[in-house]
């Protein structure tokens, strides 16, 4: 399974780049959220997903681990497939789709292409728990600005060797208690004490 490529994009429109690694070209589909993130200069680091078929293999690019989770978990909803999910992807930013699935708000999915009432339905229904399980549920999940601080301090405590359960119990019991200025680093420290106590 292809993870990441790091090498020289040697082409670039909005629903794929050309990525040159190793001496290969690699053709990487990406959402415009992704296009829009893309750097000026030629050398790129794209997170993938590697889609195989009896046919084909497939590559998707990401600009960030967040974006690429979402992906696998759309694509994990029955009747949405890689594609539907790049056009969410490219209609939608993730902190909207994330917010939409929390709050049951299956209008939001509907302005994607392809995407029919039943479906939107069944993203919610499907995703929800998951979302709410993974992230850990508190007065901020419908809050965008607070789900990135949240995400960002809950990789960097789980990359420090903490427990992630304890470490969102204590992410979520600090933003409960906090103004909405918290910003990642405070919130890492306090997180901490929480830990170390």
């Amino acid at each position: 399974m292809i993870t990441h490529l790091r090498g020289t994009m040697t082409f670039k429109c909005p629903t794929f780049v050309v990525l040159e690694a190793g001496g290969v070209g690699y053709q990487v589909f990406i959402s415009l959220h992704t296009y829009s993130q893309l750097p000026d200069t030629p050398n790129i680091f794209l997170l993938t997903h590697q889609f195989i078929k009896e046919d084909s293999h497939t590559l998707y690019g990401f600009s960030e681990d967040k974006e690429r989770t979402l992906f696998r978990l759309l694509i994990s909803v029955s009747g949405v497939g890689p594609t539907t999910a790049q056009v969410l992807l490219s209609s939608i930013s993730p902190d909207e789709i994330r917010l939409a699935i929390l709050s049951e708000q299956d209008e939001i999915f509907r302005k994607a292409k392809g995407i029919g009432p039943k479906t939107a339905k069944r993203i919610i229904l499907d995703l929800k728990d998951k979302m709410v399980k993974d992230s850990g549920e508190g007065v901020f999940s419908n809050n965008p600005s607070y789900n990135t601080i949240r995400d960002e301090a809950l990789s960097a405590l789980v990359a420090l060797g903490f427990n992630r359960g304890l470490v969102q119990k204590a992410i979520q019991q600090i933003l409960q208690d906090s103004a909405p200025t918290e910003n990642v680093e405070d919130l890492i420290k306090k997180a901490l004490k929480l830990l170390s106590q």
